[in-house]
């Protein structure tokens, strides 16, 4: 497996490997790492789909990406996903997958064309008072000393940045910034997640510094992501004869382990109560999801609360399993150890009545009922305690949604705090009161809202306990390589595998690329999976980047830091080296 760049290698159609026809795969999970897994090995690597098996515990496919009609509840959507025009490897896959919506086109066709004629962007990122506009103005309010750790951090030695918390990097200026609003609300970072993972995302969105205040760096699909990206995908594995086996949940893998050799062995399940296994043999590749952000969600309704679930885990239970079985299989308890610090909690509004659409309007400041863009992003309340996050897509959001209807996806990173009307935890309230509490903050009068919130929408909360998981203090080794050294037929995929590019977790990019890595490697499939946009070294990406955090103003670091960073950035880009050469 190697990387590439450039249309040459990304237009270009692999052969068949020789072994091809010999092989048989496995995928442990149907979210979208392994869907795009199974999808690799099809296009590019020329195996029969009917070799291709993906078993899941659930009874649906799509992982994290979901979206859904629950009976008696309603619409729900766990998260959403914010994607860029450099997710190489996800348009990679999505170019070939055809669009369920326009005859003759790609997913990707439909989502450029998309966003080409209705382009994202803010017109009010974050309010205050009760929906009135905080007016940040676009300005990232970055002090001097500010901007200095910022550059810092981006001109720092990852290894320096292993086991550090973000509060242990900056100081008070930059956490009380707008910049951090921002960053903070976009991603779902807290202040005590880790340095190395923030340090990564500025290296890999550095050409998107100037989008962060009104999100015109993201662009969205039409519909929810489970209809958009992950039905029109397994619609095209289904035709090629992949098999699909829901309600299995996997238990264990076994492998023979000597040294310099690794090989799956035997994968053991249960499915209705009832133990099974599948023996493997050389032939038999493996493709493991191991983690979950959404392990254990629980929903509620509009008059129940979600509830936190601490007890067994199976998908991070599995990895544990596995991991004690070699050092080189990663350490879960780092990312799935702290529930209180990983956890977070999210809802989905259905409106149905007709005045809240016109708050909605007031805020967005575009009409939700226009099939286009209405808040082009999240919308965040920051005098919230809460901390209360929320969205409108372009609507319908679901194909099947009534049109007097919207739906709204909302967050809040600080769920054990009570709330400004409510004064309740987010993860005590109902459906109801979780209404009540974004009515507050988005301006509707006070005498309205407990009827309005009652009967006026159905809002389902859902409680994830690992949804940041991924963002804990780590070092190398908590994650294992997607093909560890010495595997002759497994991988490991999906947010908590460590991919051999420079690339940050918590994007469908990320778990399409280690299922491309994944693939390429056990099939040596002769064709380079796409390597990160390389705007981390471009003087010019990075200067504008600059520009734009100083707000316009005379950049407030010493010259010697520019000079570094100018040489930093050769130096990454193996000029330094030559440029050495040339002057011997």
């Amino acid at each position: 497996m190697y990387y590439s760049s450039g249309n040459y290698e990304a237009f270009a159609c692999p052969r068949k490997p020789d072994t091809a026809d010999k092989k048989t795969a496995w995928f442990i999970g149907a979210g979208l790492a392994a869907l795009a897994g199974a999808a690799f090995l099809i296009r590019d690597g020329h195996m029969a789909g009917n070799r291709i098996t993906i078993l899941e515990r659930l009874m649906l496919p799509g992982g994290a990406l979901d979206g859904t009609k629950q009976p008696e509840k309603g619409f729900v959507i766990r998260g959403g996903r914010e994607m860029e025009d450099h997710f190489e490897c996800l348009w990679d896959l999505f170019r070939s997958i055809p669009s369920l919506e326009v005859k003759g086109a790609s997913v990707l066709d439909e989502f450029y064309w998309l966003n080409k004629d209705d382009p994202n962007y803010s017109l009010q990122r974050a309010t205050v008072n009760r929906g009135q506009d905080v007016h940040t103005d676009g300005l990232f309010n970055l002090t001097a000393d500010a901007q200095r750790e910022l550059i810092t951090i981006f001109l720092a030695n990852p290894r320096d940045m292993e086991n550090k918390r973000i509060d242990e990097v900056f100081g008070q200026d930059l956490l009380n910034s707008n910049f951090w609003l921002y960053w903070r609300t976009m991603f779902a970072f807290e202040e005590w997640h880790s340095a190395l993972e923030m340090k990564l995302y500025l290296h890999r969105f550095i050409h998107h510094i100037g989008g962060l205040p009104d999100f015109s760096a993201l662009k969205f699909t039409k519909y929810n992501q489970y209809e958009s990206l992950i039905l029109p995908l397994c619609r095209w594995l289904a035709k090629r004869g992949v098999v699909f086996q829901f309600g299995v949940e996997v238990t264990d893998v076994d492998f023979e382990i000597r040294p310099g050799f690794k090989q799956a062995t035997r994968v053991s399940y249960q499915t209705d109560g009832v133990s099974g296994g599948i023996d493997l043999c050389a032939d038999d590749l493996v493709f493991v999801t191991i983690g979950s952000l959404t392990e254990n969600s629980d929903t509620g309704d509009h008059q129940t609360p979600a509830k936190l679930n601490e007890g067994p885990a199976p998908a991070w239970d599995l990895w544990r399993r596995i991991a004690a079985k070699n050092t080189a299989f990663g350490r879960p308890e780092v990312f799935g150890g702290n529930i209180h610090a990983t956890k977070w909690e999210s809802a989905t509004i259905t409106t149905l009545d007709a005045r809240i659409p016109k708050y909605i309007r007031k805020v967005a400041k575009r009409d939700p009922f226009s099939g286009k863009v209405v808040t082009g992003g999240i919308v965040t309340a920051k005098d919230s305690s809460w901390l209360l996050s929320w969205t409108v897509n372009r609507q319908p959001h679901f194909k099947h949604q009534p049109r007097d209807q919207i739906i709204v996806w909302l967050y809040s990173l600080f769920v054990d705090k009570p709330g400004d009307f409510v004064k309740k935890p987010m993860q005590d309230c109902t459906g109801a009161e979780v209404t009540q509490e974004w009515l507050y903050h988005l301006g509707v009068p006070i005498a309205d809202i407990p009827q309005l919130a009652e009967t006026g929408a159905k809002t389902i909360p859902v409680m994830m306990p690992y949804v940041t998981s991924l963002f804990m203090p780590r070092q190398t080794g908590d994650r294992p390589d997607v093909v560890p050294k010495g595997a002759a037929n497994f991988a490991f995929i999906g947010q908590f595998a460590e991919s051999a590019e420079r690339d940050c977790v918590f994007t469908t990019e990320y778990s399409v690329r280690t299922a491309m890595e994944a693939a390429y490697t056990l099939l040596n499939i002769d064709r380079g999976v796409p390597e990160v946009f390389n705007s981390t070294y471009d003087v010019r990406k990075i200067f504008a980047a600059i520009a734009r955090v100083s707000d316009g103003n005379e950049i407030q670091v010493e010259p010697e830091f520019l000079s570094q960073l100018l040489l930093k950035t050769i130096e990454s880009t193996k000029l330094g080296g030559r440029i050495e050469t040339m002057s011997n």
